[in-house]
């Protein structure tokens, strides 16, 4: 394999190139977790935001990044799935199971999300985030969320294509099989 060159780096990016292909890494962290959370009214948990690379708010599934900060250092897609549950939409959960992972965009980055679902749900606050976030959190009824997500799409929002892989990980495994105790 060829050496990769170092184009820019700059606190949470490194922009790359090798073989002529340029492509973007992580300095603090390459996994995302993105975390599946139905509460007990049968709810989905949806995140919404401004994402200045995009301009744009958008529709998510709770998520964020494994040990990216000092504090959260050598903790697992687990310990990071509940630190990212409580802190953005005041829920916890009493387990998690890992689903699958794979890459966000293989042709631009080193990015791996894995997608964790939550058991066992109950509030604990109020969620919205940390301070460098503004975070609004909507419960949607699960039945009725592809049809939500459709209209906040018609209203000009960004809608994370993942959310979709994210409702079909509520009722199936990675393999189809039907989840058990959902």
């Amino acid at each position: 394999m060829s050496e990769a060159e170092t184009l820019f780096e700059g606190r949470y990016l490194r922009l790359m190139r090798r073989q002529g292909w340029e492509y973007a890494e992580r300095t603090n962290s390459r996994i995302a977790v993105i975390i599946i959370a139905v509460t007990p009214e049968d709810r989905v948990l949806f995140v919404e935001q401004y994402r200045w690379s995009i301009l744009a708010n958008t529709i998510e599934m709770p998520a964020g990044l494994v040990g990216d900060l000092e504090a959260c250092r050598g903790e697992d897609m687990f310990a990071a799935a509940r630190r990212e549950l409580e802190e953005e939409t005041g829920w916890t959960a009493s387990s998690f199971e890992f689903v699958m992972a794979g890459p966000t965009s293989s042709g631009l980055s080193n990015e791996v999300i894995a997608f964790v679902r939550a058991r066992g749900l109950h509030k604990i606050g109020p969620g919205g985030g940390d301070a460098s976030e503004d975070i609004r959190v909507h419960e949607v009824p699960r039945a009725e969320a592809a049809r939500w997500l459709k209209a906040r799409m018609e209203e000009g929002y960004s809608i994370d294509p993942k959310l979709y892989a994210g409702l079909y990980f509520i009722d199936h495994e990675a393999d189809g099989r039907p989840v058990i105790g959902t």
